[in-house]
């Protein structure tokens, strides 16, 4: 994947349209839609379920790794599902308690194993347990799978649903890291890290929502920025320009790499204007890349549709337009 830098805009836009990462979030509604109809009015479509429960909010999530992914590097497929779920927590303004898996591996295989290292290494980096699951152990070879829910709780929610048009729209990022192998999409900024300092910095995100900091946000999922913010624009039913000249990120990685890459720790956030600067102040005070990346825009006329227009070295263009979610039944 080698854009060169100074890639007309046009060219960047068309190679992020093409990404199957990309692809797979700006056609995100079929996978809401079968629960519609069963989700008890929850909201779908959050990074995690927000369950109302009289003293604030019960937050469920989950999610599955890539059978690729699992047999390139199992330990941190192990460690990913972990961390992937405790990031899904903290984007909605919680605190997560407690982490439960799902493995199927072939009995002879050590992947098991080198899963359940990485998954215990994340599990006490992160302070947060692993209380049980559904293990299986075929006799016969197959694909190893694998995923992981979480339970936690929050006070005050930073909600997907609720951006508005006129929000700065920011990107939080740690840069303390590498890419875990050469082509990869994973940005580590946390195997490394000291698990005092991946605990709070976790815990940033609360603080931001108890203070009423953050209008929406997102965890920066596997489609990367484009595919995230996609996701944000359709539940909130908004659009949003894009500035890629402020998008901060790791010198030296290329710009398309580095727009479809899953960071360790890494959100967008609608905020308003005025508390741009205090939420900045935020991440910088953790030594966390926080930037206005854009705006937040009203959908078109009709509401039919929701634009996202990019921005990068003087050119403007039409990146794609958003079907808006539908809201349960």
């Amino acid at each position: 994947m080698t854009v060169h830098r100074m890639e007309p805009l046009s060219a960047l836009i068309a190679s992020l349209r093409a990404h199957p990462n990309v692809a797979e979030k700006l056609n995100i509604l079929q996978a809401y839609a079968p629960s519609l109809p069963v989700s008890g009015g929850i909201e779908v479509g959050d990074d995690a379920a927000a369950i109302p429960d009289g003293n604030g909010y019960l937050l469920f999530a989950a999610e599955g790794m890539m059978e690729a992914f699992i047999e390139k590097d199992p330990w941190f497929a192990g460690y990913s599902a972990v961390m992937v779920n405790l990031s899904d927590v903290a984007a909605m303004g919680g605190i997560p308690t407690a982490v439960v898996d799902v493995m199927w591996t072939h009995t002879a295989s050590p992947i098991a194993a080198q899963i359940w290292e990485g998954m215990r290494a994340a599990s006490m980096a992160y302070g947060v347990p692993i209380v049980g699951g559904h293990t299986t152990r075929f006799p016969i070879e197959r694909t190893p799978l694998l995923a992981a829910a979480v339970v936690g709780r929050a006070q005050s929610l930073i909600s997907s649903f609720d951006a508005r048009p006129g929000d700065a729209l920011m990107m939080a990022v740690d840069l303390r890291g590498a890419y875990r192998w050469e082509g990869s999409l994973c940005w580590n900024a946390s195997v490394n890290s000291p698990p005092q300092r991946l605990q709070t910095d976790l815990r940033l995100l609360s603080e931001l929502a108890n203070e009423g900091l953050v209008t929406a946000g997102k965890d920066i999922s596997n489609g990367g920025v484009p595919g995230t913010l996609a996701m944000l624009l359709a539940t909130s039913q908004c659009g949003a320009t894009l500035n890629l000249d402020t998008i901060p990120m790791s010198p030296g990685v290329d710009m398309l790499h580095w727009l479809v890459s899953f960071p360790s720790y890494g959100y967008l956030l609608s905020v308003r204007p005025e508390k741009a600067a205090e939420v900045r102040a935020k991440f910088q005070s953790r030594d966390i890349a926080c930037e206005v990346i854009g705006e937040i825009t009203p959908s078109e006329a009709d509401a039919s549709s929701h634009p996202i227009t990019m921005q990068w070295h003087g050119s403007t263009a039409l990146f794609t337009h958003i079907t808006p979610a539908p809201h349960p039944m």
